[in-house]
């Protein structure tokens, strides 16, 4: 669902699609419309009655406190509503927006809210490169601010992003992945850095001052965070997955299988499961679909 706000700096990050991430449903559709398109659609292919409002697209807490509500408010009565995903970024945060969004819970009778909060990296430099208009202590501040009032944090962490001296890379998501884990998260979701089209990383990367992550680099860093996060953090996601028609590079980027199936075979081969490196006593899995819809 999608509910469009820009961040405080008043222009996206530089590796942003500008029509925002999602389902690009937002435009002339309610959130009320939104939601029956898609709960008609996933109650036929997967046989189910309960679903998450996920407000995804751009900076959800963008804006005045009342403009926010009001928005929020729209979520009110949607049939078969059980829980409310946000997704935001540090520097459209402050109490009284945390505040509201820890009370959606019971002003909307749902079991569970969301703040899934951008961090991307945990370097500042890179940050400002990027055009994200927050810090990693921004980022911290949030967090803690969030688990204080009830809300489970779901951090966003990226490889291979752009950075002063050309790009991050898998070191560099292992050091933010181990920023992250130190704080009081719920969940992560990794991405790799692809580069969509009307985005600066788009000029950047025509003009040879960027080159995506080789899928090896990006699964060695992936391998080596999942190794170092805490047992208690929930993994949502593994790889980025981009939309119809968005993505310039890299090629393996868009096939998503193939990615999934590599993950799987890197995991496998190198005896990698999560928190290993924290004492978790445990495996590769045994049996895993990597066509299975990601959460």
């Amino acid at each position: 669902m999608s509910q469009p706000r820009r961040h405080l700096s008043g222009s996206g990050c530089a590796f942003c699609n500008p029509s925002g991430s999602g389902s690009g449903l937002s435009g002339s559709m309610t959130l009320a419309e939104q939601w029956d398109h898609w709960r008609e659609r996933l109650a036929k292919r997967y046989k189910v009655r309960l679903f998450m409002a996920y407000l995804q697209s751009y900076s959800n807490t963008y804006g005045p406190l009342e403009r926010i509500r009001t928005v929020l408010d729209e979520l009110h009565g949607l049939p078969s509503l059980c829980a409310i995903s946000i997704g935001t970024r540090p520097d459209c945060l402050d109490q009284q927006k945390i505040d509201l969004l820890a009370d959606l819970r019971e002003r909307h009778g749902v079991g569970l809210v969301t703040l899934e909060l951008g961090l991307q990296s945990s370097r500042d430099d890179t940050l400002r490169h990027i055009n994200r208009g927050h810090t990693a202590a921004d980022f911290e501040t949030a967090a803690r601010m969030a688990a204080d009032a009830g809300l489970n944090v779901v951090a966003h962490a990226v490889g291979g992003l752009p950075a002063p001296e050309g790009r991050e890379t898998a070191d560099d998501l292992v050091a933010t992945t181990r920023f992250t884990a130190s704080l009081p998260v719920h969940g992560i979701k990794f991405h790799n850095l692809y580069v969509c089209k009307g985005t600066t990383v788009a000029r950047w990367w025509r003009d040879g001052t960027y080159e995506p992550m080789s899928r090896d680099e990006y699964l060695d860093g992936l391998g080596r965070s999942l190794e170092i996060l805490r047992p208690d953090m929930v993994v949502h996601r593994l790889h980025g997955d981009p939309a119809h028609d968005e993505l310039l590079a890299p090629d393996w980027a868009g096939d998503r299988n193939a990615t999934l199936n590599a993950v799987r075979a890197h995991l496998e081969t190198h005896e990698i499961w999560q928190a290993k490196r924290n004492g978790a006593q445990s495996g590769p899995p045994s049996t895993w679909d990597p066509n299975a819809k990601e959460a």
